[in-house]
């Protein structure tokens, strides 16, 4: 949460100064910091956005200036008090309530009513969390549920990309021969097209379209535009793979990448598919298809 914070203060500082910071130097000095701080008896500490804004607005632009804060407290910890105590406390609440004011994005609260329905929800959610709890906890709270709204979206994206191939002729997935030799055979095939990273969002729709079996003899499995599978997305193929082939279907296999292929094979999704059903390009996988619907049987190349 320490780390969360202090990049929120980077992103801060970066908006108010133009500039761009280096999360990695900003966390190995954090870190270094804290455990050094562990060892004289301290307390991990974190990016102060309110200070940080404070140091920028009275013409901070380097680190020498935090070092100075730094240095400035720690000698008013040590004995330098009385030469502060006389500053009086309506006058730091002045500073705190004009550095919070120019914290608040005005621009954006302009627009909030216009903007998607989950983003304004996150943000009142994570701004009441701020209020009346602290800003640690808003964060790590914002930062869960804005992970399960991503999800769920590029859930909802990659169930879109799933979907079988029934009419060739307006697919661009194709070109003009094997569109002609799959229109003579697509009573008894089954075209599984699939595109983009799938993940375990999509993974039980995957399994749940393909329940059913279809009155198909020969299942293509096309993942020639799919860069990245998890382990879920893996062994839902599977499943489907291995349902087809209870049913004694014929599978076929299209162009996967060196990732996909290798965690395939690792968890042992392609155990019920042969060698020589696995193919480069969907022309290959059609002409052969069409091949075993002709003939009735399937030729080993061995």
């Amino acid at each position: 949460m320490g780390s969360i914070d202090s990049l929120l203060t980077s992103l801060v500082a970066d908006n108010s100064t133009r500039t761009y910071h280096d999360s990695d130097k900003e966390l190995v000095g954090q870190g270094l910091g804290n455990l050094i701080a562990g060892f004289a008896g301290g307390i991990p500490g974190a990016g102060a956005t309110i200070r940080t804004l404070a140091n920028v607005q009275a013409g901070g632009r380097t680190p020498l200036s935090g070092i100075m804060h730094a240095v400035v407290l720690f000698a008013i910890v040590l004995g330098l008090g009385p030469l502060v105590e006389h500053i009086p406390l309506a006058a730091l609440a002045g500073i705190l309530i004009k550095v919070g004011v120019d914290v608040i994005d005005w621009r954006y609260l302009q627009r909030m009513f216009r903007a998607p329905r989950t983003d304004l929800v996150l943000m009142l959610v994570v701004l009441a969390l701020t209020i009346f709890v602290d800003v640690i906890t808003a964060v790590a709270v914002g930062v869960i549920l804005a992970s399960l709204v991503l999800v769920k979206e590029m859930a909802e994206l990659q169930i879109k990309s799933i979907r079988t191939i029934s009419d060739p002729e307006h697919e661009t997935v194709f070109d003009d021969a094997t569109a002609a030799l799959y229109r003579q055979h697509r009573e008894e095939l089954m075209f599984l097209h699939l595109s983009g990273p799938i993940s375990f969002g999509a993974a039980n729709e995957l399994t749940r379209r393909f329940s059913i079996v279809r009155d198909y003899e020969v299942l293509i499995i096309d993942l020639l535009d799919v860069p990245h599978v998890d382990g879920s997305a893996a062994l839902a193929l599977e499943e489907v793979i291995g349902r087809a082939v209870d049913h004694g279907k014929h599978v076929m296999i299209v162009g996967m990448t060196f990732p996909v292929a290798r965690l395939l094979g690792r968890l042992g999704a392609l155990k019920r598919v042969r060698e020589s059903e696995l193919f480069e390009s969907r022309r290959e996988a059609v002409e052969r298809a069409a091949e075993f619907l002709s003939t009735g049987t399937s030729k080993d190349p061995d």
